[in-house]
């Protein structure tokens, strides 16, 4: 038998993550549990994905060796209540909520407890994510690379100190919602000159896509990138002049300053 997961919650996120799994070949069908609450979510990812569902999650957590905590945030604490005592001390937790330290896993639980906390984001629904961890001193070395390499099948993945696991929600975890007002920004523009809006968001995301592809591929700083595109008294140069002179910049580094800030005092 292979190492069984299970994933207390099924969202959008948790559907992401199962499929990439699944897809990587990493696990078995009968090797995974996910709960859900109601009977229509539980039939649909059985249909869907073929794996074991669950109503109690205390089931879930009887069931795994690594157990994915895929619930929104506000309610880790009543989860928790209900799986500590399954919770076995050669188990892996694996959490994706923002603000929630190790220590505070620790105190949830009221005892040592093997913690992983993770920031995934949205893209991995598209096997093209970026995620952060961080374990705690129970966690050998060999666990996080186990976890970690579960996790390479829907999101690149690395492993980050603590303290910066708040940085990592700002720049990765919320940052698809900052590309994505741009993309959405540039198809305005792009309609406004007269191409029609599906045109105009493929063209804007292709672009950003790309873009994306380049930074990641070339190794080139991105300001090296840019000046490859500006040329002299052209058109680029000029609309990178009034982007300067309405803070682009400076605006999402204070949107991220400020994601870090909520982050950090959740």
């Amino acid at each position: 038998m292979g190492i069984k997961l299970g994933f207390v919650g099924c969202g959008n996120m948790g559907k992401a993550m199962l499929s990439g799994v699944l897809e990587s070949g990493k696990c078995e069908k009968d090797d995974i549990i996910a709960s859900a609450k109601t009977d229509g979510s539980r039939d649909k990812i059985k249909a869907e994905y073929g794996v074991r569902v669950a109503f109690d999650n205390k089931e879930v957590a009887r069931f795994a060796d690594i157990l994915f905590l895929a619930v929104k945030p506000q309610y880790y604490e009543a989860v928790i209540s209900e799986i500590r005592d399954e919770v076995k001390d050669n188990q892996i937790i694996v959490s994706m909520a923002p603000g929630k330290s190790l220590q505070w896993f620790e105190e949830a639980f009221g005892k040592k407890v093997k913690v992983i906390r993770t920031m995934p984001n949205t893209p991995c629904m598209v096997k093209e994510g970026m995620m952060g961890m961080c374990p705690n001193a129970q966690v050998t070395g060999e666990e996080v690379e186990l976890v970690k390499s579960i996790c390479e099948g829907f999101s690149k993945t690395e492993v980050v100190t603590e303290n910066l696991m708040d940085v990592v929600t700002a720049v990765s975890g919320s940052s698809p919602a900052y590309v994505f007002m741009f993309i959405e920004a540039m198809a305005d523009a792009a309609v406004a000159g007269g191409m029609p809006r599906n045109q105009a968001y493929k063209f804007a995301a292709q672009a950003v896509l790309g873009s994306a592809k380049m930074v990641l591929e070339t190794g080139k700083h991105p300001g090296e990138l840019k000046d490859m595109v500006c040329s002299p008294a052209g058109t680029t140069i000029q609309a990178v002049r009034v982007l300067e002179e309405n803070g682009m910049r400076s605006s999402v580094i204070e949107a991220m300053m400020k994601c870090l800030d909520i982050s950090r005092n959740m």
